[in-house]
């Protein structure tokens, strides 16, 4: 009785495969490879056709039109079309540039050099870097960034929603700072800033770090975004002080000399501004000099008040 063998196909799990490219992105490159081709086909062939009329007959203009323009799209399909191998490549970009000179590298010694000389290379490039603190820490610095890389394209393909495509975020590039790293992060459409924030601790477990803080890069584009990728703290490293060299910590504090203590402020003087108040008018009086009585209506209205 025989088996049927398992049906693999390009983006599709199945025994014994692995899956490169996820299928809903496999089926959405495809979909967009072919919008591609048709537009640019006729876009690019419709103006080749309307200058080559100008010179020749409509009909030749035409097939002069389907020839260029048939290739073109031929072109855009195929860029469209392996764009998510390219962005796959991309990815892995300095992995593949390293190992591919180390490759070269250990070849070309091999063959052109005698064997103890190529292992005091190899001593060389691998026991220098890992003897001097300074060159292991640069090189430990700079190996984590191309792992937080990795993870945060992990958190965009796990659990951090993406468009219905399934396009993930470009990844663009990594440096070490004096906390942790510093990654920048080019978003397509479907995803935002504030989506992110919501997210900053789960993406610190993922990248095996503390905390993970995310902020616009351009204030003229939202897209592009840069994770601060945090591993320690700086702020509580003990912090050497010049006053060291002037007082002796080991003197008594009795002992230590004490400035003077100021007696009195040193300030310039101040000129005392002279205020004139506005004249007031004073009231008016009679012929004999007193004030005028009081009217009618505020006597009796004394007289209330006293009853009350």
């Amino acid at each position: 009785m025989s088996k049927s063998s398992p049906r693999r196909s390009f983006g599709r799990k199945s025994a014994g495969t692995i899956t490169v490219i996820e299928a809903k992105v496999h089926r959405s490159s495809a979909r967009n490879a072919r919008l591609a081709f048709i537009l640019t086909a006729v876009i690019v062939g419709l103006l080749a056709a309307v200058v080559a009329a100008s010179y020749m007959h409509p009909i030749l203009a035409l097939f002069v039109g389907v020839l260029v323009g048939v290739p073109l799209g031929g072109i855009a399909w195929v860029l469209v079309r392996v764009w998510p191998v390219l962005r796959l490549l991309w990815w892995w970009t300095p992995e593949i540039g390293i190992t591919t000179f180390l490759g070269a590298g250990w070849v070309q010694l091999a063959n052109h050099t005698p064997t103890v000389v190529t292992l005091a290379v190899v001593v060389l490039v691998v026991g220098v870097p890992a003897a001097v603190p300074v060159l292991r820490r640069q090189v430990v610095a700079w190996t984590w960034c191309l792992i937080v890389r990795h993870r945060l394209r992990v958190c965009f393909a796990q659990f951090i929603i993406a468009n219905q495509s399934g396009s993930l975020p470009l990844i663009l590039w990594a440096k070490p700072t004096p906390v942790g790293e510093r990654v920048w992060v080019y978003l397509r459409p479907g995803l935002s800033l504030a989506d992110l924030e919501g997210r900053l601790d789960r993406i610190a477990v993922a990248c095996h770090a503390s905390t993970a803080l995310v902020e616009r890069a351009s204030d003229g584009n939202a897209a592009y975004l840069r994770f601060d990728i945090k591993r320690r703290e700086v702020l509580t490293a003990t912090v050497g002080s010049p006053l060291l060299d002037v007082i002796n910590p080991t003197t008594p504090g009795a002992d230590r000399p004490s400035p003077a203590a100021p007696t009195a402020l040193d300030l310039p003087d101040v000129d005392v501004p002279t205020v004139t108040l506005p004249a007031q008018k004073r009231p008016a009086t009679s012929a004999n000099g007193s004030k005028p009585a009081a009217s009618s209506s505020s006597a009796a209205e004394d007289d209330v008040s006293d009853w009350i």
